[in-house]
């Protein structure tokens, strides 16, 4: 019987398996196939030809007398990513626990309502929230000219187009990837460990500390690493808000198989990228692996 329900289960499952080992197995096979050939003379690949250039031109490049020297712009790119996805979890986090925190303490009808509107970001296209927020930053724009009307002199808001601007079109986009885990988390919340909290001393403050943040680590923890892996690859709102001035690592791989037609570099940065995001999660997941029985 246990073998019929185990083969039922199997079958349940095999068409997600089959559908998501064709399309991101098979292309992630060919970007490593691509990733190890020699560039064209001009452009593309030559196929067949295998080489590490794509890889070894991460960290180094040749000079003119076709020696091998540390080349740090790619390596400035992936920390300027780094730290700006980063910073975006940061701010993603400071906004999103209270707002979880408040649409958890609500009644039930209310709750629904409430995160309806948090998600009211994914309605529209991220094209359109981008040049929504070009309208708003920009210099004489609508915040500018507030600010100007309520007799603040801002000298003309110079925000566009810097990495300020990139991480507020970041923590917009992906607010919604950090409330709804943490909201998820407090809403298990045994209201009854706080008031027991209070019975025997603690402040607010100090319930808060010791009580409600860590019962809510676990979702804290997917909140950070579903707000800061998507950070990473973003292409649109560092193109769009950035102004091509500040590229991140999705702009440096779109470069490479459009304009600099270096499609082997393209495939290898975009498996670092892979590499460094895995790398990341796993110290994440170690590091709250124990969180959850801690709060017990």
């Amino acid at each position: 019987m246990g073998n019929i329900i185990r083969s039922k289960r199997f079958w349940l499952v095999a068409p997600a398996v089959v559908y998501i080992g064709f399309f991101m197995a098979v292309p992630l096979l060919q970007m490593a196939y691509v990733s190890m050939l020699e560039r064209g003379d001009y452009g593309g690949v030559n196929w067949g030809v295998f080489s590490m250039d794509a890889y070894i031109s991460f960290i180094f490049e040749r000079d003119l007398m076709d020696n091998l020297v540390v080349n740090t712009d790619y390596l400035q790119i992936f920390a300027r990513s780094f730290g700006l996805s980063a910073m975006t979890t940061v701010f993603a986090l400071l906004l999103g626990f209270p707002t979880a925190f408040y649409i958890s303490t609500q009644p039930q009808s209310r709750r629904n309502f409430l995160i309806f509107l948090a998600t009211i970001p994914f309605w529209t296209n991220i094209l359109v929230r981008n040049y929504a927020w070009m309208l708003l930053l920009r210099n004489g724009g609508l915040i500018d000219g507030a600010l100007n009307w309520m007799g603040i002199e801002t000298g003309g808001l110079d925000v566009l187009y810097t990495p300020y601007a990139v991480s507020i079109g970041l923590t917009y986009t992906y607010l919604p990837f950090m409330v709804l885990p943490i909201y998820a988390s407090l809403e298990k919340l045994d209201h009854r460990l706080v008031e027991a909290a209070f019975d025997l001393g603690a402040d607010k403050r100090r319930a808060m500390s010791r009580v409600i943040l860590p019962l809510a680590a676990p979702g804290i923890a997917a909140g950070c690493i579903l707000v800061f892996i998507p950070c990473l690859g973003a292409y649109v709102t560092p193109e769009l808000l950035g102004g091509g001035k500040f590229m991140m690592i999705a702009n440096l791989i779109g470069s490479q198989f459009g304009a600099a037609r270096n499609w082997p570099l393209g495939a290898g940065l975009g498996f670092v990228l892979l590499a460094l995001v895995l790398i990341s999660m796993m110290v994440y997941s170690l590091k709250f692996k124990s969180l959850p029985e801690e709060s017990r």
